[in-house]
């Protein structure tokens, strides 16, 4: 951190803390480069991101003062937000992914559905097909924007939902989190400030990471979602250039957000002029009779990016997404270019020819109505089978369960434990930039509860509450 950055949270610090009240004058430049011993253009750089962050006001010939909303946070710590000026979370999620790629484990810690449960044999021909008719000019009439049939039959399925998106503003990626981290790159600067919820898809703290940005991480209920009035009050008191977010069955929680939220969120990032980049790669897995809408539905100005995918429905290792980037997509295709130069020709021309003549909507059907069962009965199992000090948070849709452990507990230790007996879990470290999640955890309820995944249970059960146990004891 350099000397005026260093200075800048200082008196931020101060202000939270109440030696600095709203409306007071903070010391001239002058007084303050005598205290700190610090040049005055060193302080005159503090001064200024403090008043770009919304902390201090400059006003004419009266010098810096604190800013009325600077209250929000004065005598306290607003304890909806955790910002991080640095995220450092890539080699813990790494070391916990290589670990759950064990022959033989029961991978409750997978983010992927239940592989049998993809169309293999459809999609496979459908493969087949696609190579075999692929012309020598495939290459480069499917370069970045992407095969304009796949944008087209895309662009259909968002008009089904009533939302009108050209083809021209979708972007074919590698895969839902290709997308991402494309629209991330489209939309922020290393140094930004970027929203995330808490607890938060890791991917998205990875991307953070490898961009060098920092994370401002938002209170989030398990079955309501992101607090939006602490969001409102980070894009009031920090320079927050963007926010990524799931809107549908989110990862870890599961939750989905109201049409309600949804709007609201909406019509924040246009009133401050940021970009949301809105993850959905689990829209399509609702349980009940109508899909979700997303939040880009309620986008009437452009400052939406939708991210969605194919891995999730249809087959993993396809690995193909696409964004929705409005008036981003040429950036988008530019930033593409420069990078994994195109999507996989084959897998768009696959994916394109399944749409066309498949029925994906009955696979579709089948699948919410499989993993819906499944889920029901692994929630089951566990509240049948766990203590009662440990709750399971179990929202419509999607796949994931969120175990909660009592405070104190220890959820990498217990993945530790539950490796040696080839049972993998997600610990709640992976989704935070801090270690409030720490006694919680993620389950992936896409396999069947037959014998063997009832006994993987059964034991994972009994190694919590031995884990419950020990911390009483202690």
């Amino acid at each position: 951190m350099s000397k005026y950055q260093k200075l800048s949270e200082q008196i931020k610090q101060q202000i939270q803390a109440g030696i600095w009240h709203v409306g007071e004058k903070l010391p001239s430049l002058r007084k303050q480069a005598a205290y700190s011993g610090l040049s005055m253009m060193t302080v005159l750089q503090a001064y200024q991101q403090l008043e770009s962050q919304g902390w201090i006001v400059s006003q004419p010939r009266s010098g810096y003062r604190v800013a009325p909303h600077a209250a929000l946070s004065q005598n306290r710590t607003d304890t909806a937000l955790h910002p991080a000026e640095s995220v450092d979370i890539n080699d813990y999620i790494f070391d916990v992914l290589q670990a759950s790629r064990s022959p033989g484990m029961a991978s409750y810690g997978h983010a992927y559905v239940d592989p049998l449960l993809a169309p293999r044999h459809q999609v496979n021909r459908s493969l087949t097909t696609a190579v075999r008719f692929m012309s020598i000019h495939s290459v480069v009439d499917n370069l970045p924007p992407g095969n304009a049939q796949l944008r087209h039959l895309i662009a259909q399925r968002y008009a089904a939902q009533g939302m009108q998106i050209s083809p021209d503003e979708i972007v074919i990626t590698a895969g839902g989190l290709d997308a991402l981290n494309l629209s991330l790159r489209a939309v922020t600067q290393p140094g930004d400030w970027v929203a995330v919820e808490s607890p938060a898809f890791y991917g998205a703290l990875q991307a953070l990471e490898n961009r060098g940005l920092k994370a401002m991480a938002i209170r989030t209920h398990p079955t309501e979602g992101i607090d939006i009035d602490a969001l409102e009050r980070a894009l009031q008191t920090h320079p927050i250039r963007a926010c990524w977010l799931m809107s549908n069955h989110q990862n870890p929680l599961g939750y989905s957000l109201s049409d309600e939220k949804k709007a609201r969120l909406a019509e924040l990032v246009k009133r401050y002029q940021v970009y949301l980049i809105e993850d959905d790669v689990y829209g399509e897995l609702y349980d009940g009779e109508h899909k979700p809408k997303p939040i880009k539905a309620f986008d009437n100005s452009g400052h939406v990016l939708h991210c969605s995918s194919f891995s999730k429905t249809l087959a993993d290792a396809f690995r193909l997404g696409w964004v929705a980037a409005g008036d981003q997509a040429q950036k988008l295709q530019k930033l593409q270019l420069m990078s994994t130069v195109t999507t996989s020709v084959p897998i768009q021309l696959a994916v394109a020819h399944y749409l066309h003549n498949r029925n994906y909507e009955h696979h579709l059907k089948q699948l919410r109505h499989t993993l819906a069962e499944r889920k029901r009965a692994t929630c089951q199992f566990l509240v049948d089978h766990l203590p009662q000090a440990v709750e399971v948070v179990n929202s419509p849709g999607g796949y994931f369960l969120w175990i909660i452990l009592p405070k104190g507990s220890d959820t990498t230790a217990l993945y530790h434990l539950a490796l040696k007996h080839h049972i993998s879990i997600a610990p709640g470290n992976m989704f935070a930039t801090h270690a409030q999640f720490a006694h919680c955890f993620r389950l992936n309820a896409s396999y069947p509860l037959d014998h063997a995944h009832q006994n993987a249970l059964a034991t994972l059960c009994d190694l919590i509450a031995q884990h419950i146990q020990a911390l009483v004891r202690h």
